[in-house]
């Protein structure tokens, strides 16, 4: 089964992404005890949509977050470049567009918003894919980046990374279409910026007002931030 390398070569994590579609609701919903629906709350809730707001939703997968943050009544759109993702989730009634981060084909300042959940990650070159998000959104846009984060406590990371090494295999083994993926996983995740350093680069990208919420004990966290 096809699964990425931290090079993040895009066909590579594209077919990845391809495998693992049949069955990446479901394994994500295990693998995270449900905790995935409250992360999709909390990042609806600090995007902060409006009726009649236009959104962005960056590395949708199956657009079940997109169907999240249309219940604002914000008209939203799912992008990704993973055309399996996009087929599993093709009854999920949100529009949807098959988009590479690095070149996103909507014109500047396009969006009130964007997000990207679990997928900056995912890119080649953050930054860039930052920059090309501030590019599509309106002076006094919004973002939200929810991503893996760094747990700041450390008997609780030493347990998080234990069970990213040999728990979270296990499971994708019994669970997912393409287990081979959730090894890449934990290696992106290993080896992710810190929310402090991804706070840094954000800034770096020509956002402002650059904060972040840890989540679950900071395994997971919400970067919100302002286009100037």
């Amino acid at each position: 089964m096809a699964r990425a390398d931290l090079d993040k070569d895009p066909h590579d994590v594209a077919a990845m992404f391809d495998g693992v579609a049949r069955r990446y609701d479901l394994t994500n919903t295990v693998l995270t005890g449900g905790q995935d629906r409250r992360w999709r709350s909390l990042t609806r809730e600090a995007l902060a949509l409006r009726p009649g707001e236009r959104a962005l939703d960056l590395a949708a997968g199956t657009a079940v977050s997109t169907v999240s943050l249309a219940r604002s009544g914000a008209w939203c759109v799912a992008a990704d470049f993973s055309l399996g993702m996009l087929r599993a989730g093709h009854r999920r009634d949100v529009p949807k567009a098959a988009a590479d981060a690095l070149h996103l084909p909507f014109r500047a300042g396009a969006f009130d918003a964007v997000t990207i959940s679990f997928g900056l990650r995912n890119i080649a070159d953050t930054d860039a894919a930052l920059r090309e998000l501030a590019r599509v959104t309106r002076p006094g846009g919004r973002l939200v980046v929810c991503e893996f984060g760094t747990p700041t406590w450390r008997p609780f990371r030493t347990a998080y990374y234990i069970g990213l090494d040999h728990v979270l295999p296990a499971v994708a083994r019994r669970v997912s279409s393409n287990p081979e993926a959730y090894t890449y996983l934990a290696e992106s995740i290993r080896a992710w910026p810190t929310q402090s350093e991804l706070a840094t680069r954000i800034g770096a990208a020509g956002w402002v007002d650059v904060a972040w919420r840890d989540l679950t004990g900071g395994a997971v966290a919400l970067h919100r931030a302002r286009r100037p």
